[in-house]
């Protein structure tokens, strides 16, 4: 095995094709890419990146160009997990978190994609998955979007393939939520899979009251009603409220993950690659999941997240949307009937138009 020959670190800002809304960041225009490209000695090359919802990119790439990647140089590609555990404690002390576990997470999916395609192995199978078929729901960031555009979406993403589907809730007014799901509802039908995310919006006895006036909907779950470090509040959502709950994409370690887990406070753990430490602290969170017969879902980033939910046993959906990402992947994944099929390709098996992203270079 070649050992780390040079870690190359790269920041883009991808404008979106629609301008996006949800409950705490507001509308939302661009997003920020940072890739990383780790190449060993033998030549062979593994890919990972990291995103923003639009500040905080630069800090995460001089994080890697100074500090991980320089770390990393000479080590042995294949030992994932002790690479992972160096960057960990050489970034502890002004870490355990944020822009770092950004940083730690973009390696640690490039060190993964190496190492898959060093085995001739597409990710999913390498991890020990056997079946690459995944269900997913459509991810809608549309809070501020009036009805009409808000069914239409919806219809859209049907046409698209989709058999499940998320909307946002968390306006000013609590009734106007109620309202809109009611309509999703009634577009849907009473079969459907539908989801709600409040990205965080409410105090605890607030989103008690929401959950308790979903609970007619037959939801799936509804997601990040509170902060996520609010691990007893979550409990007594969950517990008082009457509808699953899904919490876990503003959580970045391992040690977070198994605090809610722990509380009771969580029906769907949502790990995202991307930021929690990468596929090293995924498919651990996973476990502990398991181990509370939990299952898990994902957050983002779904060219990435189809390899991890394919290698489990308890996957739950898949959330499928790329930002205006897809427009730079060679092959972007596709839905069918409401699955996603992990590719056959070695490694995560994702090609980025690196000569298209480049007229979109920030930093």
């Amino acid at each position: 095995m070649g050992n780390i020959q040079n870690i190359q670190v790269d920041q883009y800002r991808i404008p979106l094709p629609v301008v996006l809304s949800d409950s705490t960041h507001g509308d939302m225009t661009a997003f920020e890419l940072v890739t990383v490209r780790v190449r060993d000695t033998d030549g062979a090359e593994g890919v990972g990146y990291t995103y923003t919802v639009g500040r905080g990119g630069s800090a995460i790439r001089a994080l890697i160009a100074d500090d991980l990647g320089p770390l990393m140089v000479g080590r042995d590609a294949d030992l994932v997990e002790e690479n992972w555990m160096q960057m960990w404690w050489a970034s502890h002390y002004v870490g355990r978190g944020g822009l770092t576990v950004h940083a730690i997470s973009a390696i640690d999916i490039a060190l993964w994609d190496l190492k898959a395609k060093r085995a001739g192995l597409p990710l999913w199978r390498l991890l020990g998955g056997s079946d690459n078929k995944v269900k997913a729901y459509a991810g809608g960031i549309d809070l501020l979007f009036p009805l009409d555009q808000l069914l239409k979406q919806t219809e859209d993403n049907l046409a698209r393939g989709f058999r499940a589907i998320k909307m946002k809730v968390g306006r000013d007014n609590t009734a106007e939520d109620i309202e809109r799901v009611a309509e999703m509802r009634k577009f849907l039908g009473d079969d459907f899979a539908l989801m709600v995310d409040a990205n965080m919006r409410w105090g605890v006895d607030q989103a008690i009251r929401a959950a308790r006036k979903l609970r007619d909907f037959d939801l799936v779950w509804l997601e990040e009603p509170t902060i996520p470090d609010d691990f007893a509040g979550h409990t007594r959502i969950l517990q008082e409220g009457g509808v699953p709950l899904a919490a876990g994409e503003n959580l970045h370690s391992l040690h977070e993950f198994d605090h809610l887990i722990s509380a009771g406070g969580v029906t769907y753990p949502e790990p995202d690659v991307s930021n929690c430490g990468g596929v090293t602290v995924w498919m651990k969170v996973a476990a502990l999941a398991a181990a509370r017969n939990l299952q898990v879902t994902s957050h983002g980033v779904h060219d990435l997240h189809v390899h991890l939910l394919a290698a489990v046993s308890n996957a739950s959906y898949l959330e499928a949307h790329g930002f205006g990402l897809e427009k730079f992947i060679a092959e972007p994944l596709l839905i069918v009937e409401g699955l996603a099929t992990a590719p056959e390709r070695p490694g995560h098996g994702i090609k980025l138009d690196w000569k298209g992203l480049e007229s979109l270079r920030a930093g």
